[in-house]
């Protein structure tokens, strides 16, 4: 996946996370940021990719998405990885 299309799939999460009344507020208070903020740093890639980061601490999170956006499971993991500190690590 290439950078822009992970960023327009973590643009989508964080719509899906703003519309959810339960999540939203977890995701604010784990991460410490308020609305003034999110809107402010919602192109950012970085950010984005922590929209994603808080996305994959839950299956259930992951799931509830994707069924929503009519995403593939794996296609959080895989926009996750083409945005900013999402490479793999090799320790060999």
């Amino acid at each position: 996946m290439k950078q822009e299309q992970a960023e327009t799939l973590a643009a989508q999460a964080l719509g899906w996370l703003a519309g959810s009344e339960e999540l939203m507020p977890v995701f604010m208070g784990a991460t410490g940021i308020s609305v003034d903020d999110i809107r402010a740093r919602a192109s950012e890639p970085e950010f984005l990719a922590s929209v994603l980061d808080f996305l994959l601490m839950d299956d259930a999170w992951i799931t509830g998405f994707c069924d929503v956006a009519g995403l593939p499971y794996d296609s959080v993991m895989r926009a996750r990885a083409a945005l900013p500190g999402g490479q793999q690590m090799h320790w060999t």
